[in-house]
């Protein structure tokens, strides 16, 4: 072990005024998706999801990217690293969508534009099973989270490549389910014991020490 981890395990946490952003980062990132994810599955015949700009410049995009900002200095760096990456990828997506910024325009056609979109999902695809894979000795919630994000990743790079309408309907179907386990563990976050009537499981795993 480090010196910083031998000093950690003595004396515990680094304290720290700076309250716990996770609910911000959660609720934000889950708002965000379940926008998205209900226009990707046609809701009320809707097909244009430019709506979704301001949720994605400031909810999924500003407010998590503070979150991931505080949790810095909290020493959580699975926090920081995830909630930064996300808050960047929603902001990254609304530049695509935003018609000032013209991306689409600079492809020549709309089949090479929709593949340059698949490329950028499967690599947000990739970062996500890296995350996922730094999750496994966390909690269940945050493993499932990550694991049913990780498909609607999948999916839609799929739907941009290949058109199909229905792998589209099924990521955003994923996605859906991905927002309501954000939302869980966003609830479970903010009921902090003392402060709340009850308070919500994430399934915690055992972790036997690694030295």
């Amino acid at each position: 072990m480090s010196d910083t981890e031998n000093l950690k395990a003595h004396y515990g946490p680094r304290p720290t005024k700076i309250a716990n952003p996770g609910a911000l980062g959660l609720f934000s990132f889950a708002s965000t998706t379940f926008i998205l994810s209900l226009y990707n599955v046609n809701a009320r015949h809707i097909t244009t999801p430019n709506v979704v700009l301001g949720m994605a410049v400031f909810c999924g995009g500003l407010a998590q990217l503070l979150a991931g900002m505080w949790e810095f200095p909290r020493g959580n760096v699975f926090g920081a690293t995830a909630f930064t990456s996300y808050g960047a990828f929603w902001m990254s997506y609304a530049v695509i969508l935003i018609p000032g910024f013209n991306v689409q325009g600079a492809y020549s056609t709309t089949e090479e534009f929709d593949q340059a979109v698949g490329i950028y999902l499967i690599t947000w695809f990739v970062l996500t099973v890296m995350l996922l894979i730094g999750a496994l000795r966390r909690n269940v919630s945050f493993i499932a989270l990550l694991f049913f994000l990780a498909i609607t990743f999948l999916l839609l790079a799929i739907h941009a490549w290949s058109g199909k309408v229905v792998i589209g309907q099924a990521g955003g179907g994923f996605g859906i389910l991905t927002a309501w386990i954000a939302y869980y563990c966003g609830l479970s976050e903010l009921l902090v014991r003392g402060e709340s009537w009850f308070t919500l499981p994430l399934g915690g795993i055992k972790q036997e020490r690694i030295d």
